[in-house]
């Protein structure tokens, strides 16, 4: 089967893009199922209950996040509405939400997807490394196919987390600085690996964001409102081949399609 990664969805042309080619991607490529990250969704930050039944709507499985994901205050409450929304795994205990799930589209063999996010130059959560032990252990017991978005700051920090779970899962895609990257392989364990998928949304900008509120920030420090762009609207991923049988990965391709 093939699985369909969005990269950061960021605000509403961010959603629009994924409405615009979602139907074509999905028919070229023969997806089975799709995976977004969903953390930027709602103007740009954070999630809404709204936002989130969009692209469920639209037909993405399963939605992950990030350190955004509480960025809407109303959606600490509403994550429980909708069990297709993750937040990472490693949040301590206490957390609303899930950090994986375990998904079946009819007639299709389940998948399992985990949400982690790192701790360099990021929020002090829980050891993703150990936290990504359990939470594999027991969605191989249902499932031998796993897709696991690593929401990092930090390269390393990412591609230490594919080598550590080669063989364990079938994928392991990077989120969270949203420019992608070029290093997309399959590891000997038969792990694919790619350290960032890049966002969804507005390419002439910066990270999403108006450019000139972000340089005037970065010459004079002073406080600035970064609105979400609009122009050069694109969908950053991959499309990853998996074994049915063994979960395997057997090809990963890097994804960037104009709207």
């Amino acid at each position: 089967m093939k699985l369909l990664f969005i990269g950061d969805v960021v605000g509403e042309p961010g959603r629009e893009a994924v409405r615009g080619l979602y139907r074509a991607l999905c028919e070229r490529h023969g997806i089975s199922y799709v995976i977004a990250n969903g953390e930027n969704i709602a103007g740009g930050s954070g999630l809404t209950l709204k936002t989130v039944r969009e692209l469920l709507v639209i037909g993405v499985d399963v939605i992950t996040s990030g350190d955004h994901v509480w960025d809407q205050k109303e959606f600490v409450g509403d994550i429980l509405k909708e069990p297709r929304v993750l937040r990472p795994a490693n949040f301590p205990p206490g957390a609303p939400g899930e950090g994986s799930i375990v998904w079946k589209r009819e007639g299709l063999p389940p998948i399992a997807v985990l949400n982690l996010q790192g701790r360099t130059f990021m929020p002090a959560l829980e050891n993703p490394f150990t936290v990504a032990d359990a939470a594999v252990r027991q969605l191989r017991k249902q499932t031998p196919i796993i897709l696991v978005d690593m929401h990092a700051e930090a390269t390393s920090e990412k591609i230490a987390m594919g080598r550590y779970l080669d063989g364990r899962v079938s994928a392991v895609i990077g989120t969270h600085t949203h420019v992608q990257t070029a290093d997309e392989q399959v590891f000997h364990g038969g792990t694919a690996f790619l350290s960032d998928a890049g966002f969804t949304g507005p390419q002439e900008s910066i990270l999403g964001r108006e450019i000139q509120p972000v340089i005037q920030r970065f010459v004079t420090q002073m406080p600035r409102r970064f609105k979400v762009a609009t122009q050069r609207v694109m969908l950053h991923g991959a499309v990853i081949e998996v074994d049915d049988a063994t979960g395997r990965a057997k090809t990963i391709e890097r994804i960037a399609e104009s709207l």
